[in-house]
């Protein structure tokens, strides 16, 4: 049996092959890429070599066709290594699939085969030092000059941003539209494009492995032929495919709660105090068992939201709903679990340390949970 009602054989066989891979090869390499501060671009090539990037894609490109449900495997799979690994979901579900969606058909055939292969690693950049969540308030413009355009500006936060390169760039090209998200456009821009600079590697609280850097437009000319979709219509790209994003983070979240108290039911039954295991005290059962419940309960509303995206349903307010609440659960139960580990649970040999650390971005990218709760508020008719 499949961990979904959707699964089936095939999707078990997957799973299995996923988690033999991951084992050989990311398992025992994990603390080195943390403390070396990135994964090597080796590993993505081994994930391409074995049909884990983009599997989705049309076999025409040289995907494997597959739907989301296998997309669904790769994430969980990933994040049980370790939350680090968040950049190949990036790329996988996040990034290609815009060009999957809206890029021409010399697009697709220029750039998915390299994302498969990891020939291509890709970026999506939204984010600037001075505007996060609100999309519409980007300065980074892109402005036209007869076969190109002509970027400027700077993004931040950038994941994938040093192993990266090809970049989704969120830009105006109509720096004086109204209402303002009009003038949003989408460009990709690859690596030695003239004017075109990456910054420092980011220093980060968690996610060490996990490469993310500035990037810097200066006069930075792409050709227009570098154009996703149609140009002003960039808001609304976002405002589609941010759907599918905050799914994969809620997925992600889900997957680090039971991981976080799968190690914590083994720590509690072999660590003594007062002569007898943790588990057996009233105090840590009681806490065990909220968890649980909650682990549970996030696992039932996960599942049948995956099901309605693969079908292809309206999920803009149950994935809003979702990504904040199954990260927030990951957040709490972190701080759980570090406790029931007493001091260990604050020594970096325990893996709940890093746990710890990873989980509370979560509830900051893809759209802050303020801003899922706004999205669910109006949804709701207030």
């Amino acid at each position: 049996m499949g961990r979904y009602r959707f699964e089936t054989e095939e999707h078990v066989i997957f799973r299995k092959s996923l988690q033999n891979f991951l084992q050989k090869e990311a398992v025992p390499h994990y603390d080195s890429w943390e403390k070396d501060r990135l994964i090597p671009k080796q590993f993505w090539r081994k994930l391409g070599e074995m049909g884990y990037l983009c599997p989705q894609v049309e076999e025409e490109y040289g995907g494997l066709g597959l739907d989301f449900s296998f997309g669904v495997i790769i994430s969980e799979e990933l994040e049980r290594v370790g939350s680090s690994l968040v950049g190949v979901g990036l790329h996988n579900d996040i990034v290609v699939p815009y060009i999957e969606s809206y890029g021409s058909q010399e697009q697709k055939e220029r750039w998915l085969p390299g994302c498969i292969n990891a020939d291509f690693i890709t970026a999506i950049a939204m984010t600037e030092p001075g505007a996060g969540s609100d999309l519409a308030n980007i300065q980074t413009t892109a402005i036209r000059d007869g076969d190109h355009y002509v970027l400027n500006g700077q993004k931040t936060f950038i994941t994938n941003g040093i192993n990266g390169n090809l970049f989704l760039v969120v830009v105006k090209t109509n720096p004086k539209a109204e209402p303002k998200h009009q003038g949003i456009s989408l460009v990709v821009v690859e690596e030695g494009a003239p004017g075109f600079s990456k910054g420092r590697k980011l220093d980060k609280v968690g996610l060490h492995a996990q490469d993310t850097s500035e990037l810097y437009f200066e006069d930075c000319r792409i050709p227009v032929s570098n154009l996703i979709g149609v140009e002003g219509k960039g808001f609304g790209y976002l405002m589609e495919k941010l759907q599918q994003e905050r799914l994969v983070v809620a997925i992600s979240a889900q997957i680090a709660s039971e991981d976080m108290l799968e190690m914590t039911m083994d720590y509690v039954k072999s660590r003594k105090a007062f002569g007898k295991p943790i588990a057996s005290f009233q105090n840590t059962q009681f806490k065990i068992v909220e968890m649980a419940t909650k682990i549970e309960l996030g696992k039932s509303f996960l599942e049948s939201l995956i099901e309605d995206h693969i079908a292809g349903k309206e999920v803009v307010t149950k994935v809003s709903m979702a990504k904040y609440w199954l990260t927030e659960t990951a957040r709490e139960i972190s701080i759980e679990c570090m406790q029931l580990h007493g001091g260990y649970g604050y020594m970096e040999e325990y893996k709940i340390a890093r746990r710890y650390r990873d989980i509370p971005v979560a509830s900051i990218y893809a759209g802050t949970n303020e801003i899922m709760k706004v999205i669910i508020s109006k949804n709701l008719g207030l």
